[in-house]
């Protein structure tokens, strides 16, 4: 399917400027940098919010709806499986229709599939109304990294993916908090009728201030069969990943999947050395930098996701800490990264990304190994140390990872590489929750027999100890009904003993895929096409 798109200039309010500089004063408000940065913020936060803020109320929604577990573990695995298998493809369609109608598209589809999961009396309609919510977040996320590179000039584009970095990790770290004080004083139905007055903000804050931006060479057609190939190869892949744990990794159905994502990524690649328009032409990964940067958001997603998936069981099942409590607990977490983004952007702007990012994953790597140090009874302030050293590196490999992948695209593949960018944090976050998921599992079968039997505790059938492995995988003491209350204080010890043993090799494979980030981080440099976005034409 091939259509034109004519570019042209816009309206005598609309003509862009000559000099980047003097955006501002020639298009006041429309197309103005810093306003268009808060508008993108404002839609981005609801779809990273929604991340994780939709953890706290799943108990809710389960008895509420008389779920089983299966289905409330749908609500969040169809909302990341749809984001992560359309990231790309919406990145594409930002770049063919422009990433302000894309960008609008999504606030408003999000904000109404979030209204109609608030009115849903059903399990199923919840997670249809999730998986729309994926969709429509996939193509909000793209697109706002593309307004962002089109409308900043090279020199500031930095602080400004500082600023949307440090939104999108406070919104996420946020998000048990803000969904612990709503379920707990409101009611479930209240995490996503939030989401309806943000929407309605981003858009009427999008159609006064965004000015849509295309490159010359803007894609005019669409690669469809490169678009069911790749669907196809992220969802094998992701749904591998998230079913890993249940099925097992020596499980034929999970190699099933992963193969036949392998070979739909292969014949998706030599499909693109064939079609004119490729739906991401592979010449775009000859950039070392650029394919740097793709490669280091997956390291850091799968020491990031995959080690805070644990702690957030640790605080809550070993400590006995309330959702909000947790979620207090890692404000330190997400101050520095609210701190550290900005400086971050400033900081790389005056040394390029390299040693920022660097440094910023040995920070990782440093923290990663402190959280491997943490027993059943370590206090608030040596957790509060790791956490904050965690998020001062998070800070700058979120800006400068960006930076580094969305700068070395050519502007025409601004919306594919922030597709790329976003993807690249999908997998990576479903990787680590899945392997260090697997390293937690294989520790605690190893650990809990002997365990428990030094524990001097009774025996447990092969089936009864499957089930007491499963409870001790996340911080939970498989007590039963009746048991006397020295019996359950002695299981209660194993258990939280054997998750603390599991959750610290956790850590240390997590602080490992650190430590290979900072090599990979050696790697990137400023991106080379930086300096087009500032002179895209107005659409």
């Amino acid at each position: 399917m091939t259509s034109q798109t004519t570019i042209g200039t816009a309206g005598p309010g609309d003509k862009a400027p000559a000099d980047p500089s003097d955006r501002s004063s020639a298009s006041g408000l429309r197309g103005h940098p810093w306003f268009t940065l808060i508008t993108v913020a404002v839609g981005v936060m609801m779809v990273a919010l929604d991340g994780t803020i939709v953890a706290i109320a799943n108990p809710a929604i389960q008895k509420d709806l008389n779920a089983s577990f299966a289905d409330v573990q749908w609500i969040t695995n169809g909302y990341f499986l749809a984001l992560a298998v359309s990231l790309i493809t919406a990145g594409k369609l930002g770049d063919r229709f422009g990433h302000r109608q894309t960008f609008l598209i999504g606030v408003v589809g999000f904000a109404a599939a979030s209204g109609a999961i608030g009115l849903s009396g059903s399990i199923a309609l919840v997670v249809t109304f999730r998986v729309l919510q994926g969709l429509f977040g996939a193509l909000l996320m793209p697109a706002a990294l593309g307004l962002l590179r089109a409308t900043f000039p090279a020199e500031k584009l930095n602080m400004a993916i500082g600023i949307w970095g440090m939104v999108i990790g406070a919104s996420t770290a946020g998000g048990p908090i803000l969904g612990g004080v709503l379920v707990e004083h409101v009611n479930w139905q209240s995490v996503f009728f939030i989401n309806v007055p943000v929407g309605v903000l981003a858009l009427v804050l999008g159609t006064l201030i965004l000015l849509d931006h295309r490159a010359e060479n803007a894609p005019r057609s669409f690669d469809i069969l490169g678009i069911v190939l790749l669907s196809g190869a992220m969802f094998c892949l992701v749904w591998a990943l998230i079913k890993a744990p249940a099925w097992g990794w020596g499980d034929g159905k999970t190699w099933m999947f992963v193969a036949v994502s392998l070979v739909s990524f292969a014949l998706f690649s030599l499909w693109e050395t064939k079609v004119k328009e490729p739906l991401i032409p592979l010449a775009l990964f000859r950039s070392v930098p650029l394919s740097a940067g793709v490669i280091l958001m997956v390291l850091m997603a799968i020491a990031f996701m995959g080690g805070l998936f644990f702690v957030t069981f640790y605080l809550q099942n070993v400590h006995g800490m309330s959702p909000i409590d947790a979620g207090l607990h890692l404000l330190p977490l997400t101050g520095m990264m609210i701190v550290g983004s900005p400086l971050a952007g400033a900081m790389i702007t005056k040394l390029g990304p390299r040693i920022p990012l660097a440094g910023g994953m040995v920070s990782v790597a440093i923290a990663m190994f402190g959280m491997s140090t943490l027993e059943v009874d370590t206090g608030s302030a040596t957790m509060s140390l790791w956490f904050a050293l965690l998020g001062l590196g998070l800070a700058p490999v979120m800006v400068g990872a960006t930076e580094v992948i969305v700068g070395n695209a050519p502007m025409e593949l601004s919306g594919v590489a922030g597709g790329l960018q976003q993807a690249a944090m999908q997998v990576g976050g479903s990787l680590g929750t899945a392997v260090l998921g697997a390293v937690m599992a294989s520790k605690v079968d190893g650990d809990l027999p002997g365990n428990w039997a030094d524990a001097g505790l009774p025996k447990l059938t092969p089936a009864q100890l499957d089930q007491a492995s499963e409870a001790v995988q996340v911080g939970v003491a498989p007590v039963g009904k009746g048991t006397p209350e020295a019996i359950a204080a002695k299981i209660a010890d194993v258990a939280h003993d054997t998750f603390i043993s599991g959750m610290s090799l956790a850590s240390l494979v997590a602080a490992g895929v650190a430590v290979v980030a900072v090599g990979v981080a050696l790697l990137t440099k400023r991106g080379e096409n930086a300096e087009a976005g500032a002179g895209a034409a107005h659409i």
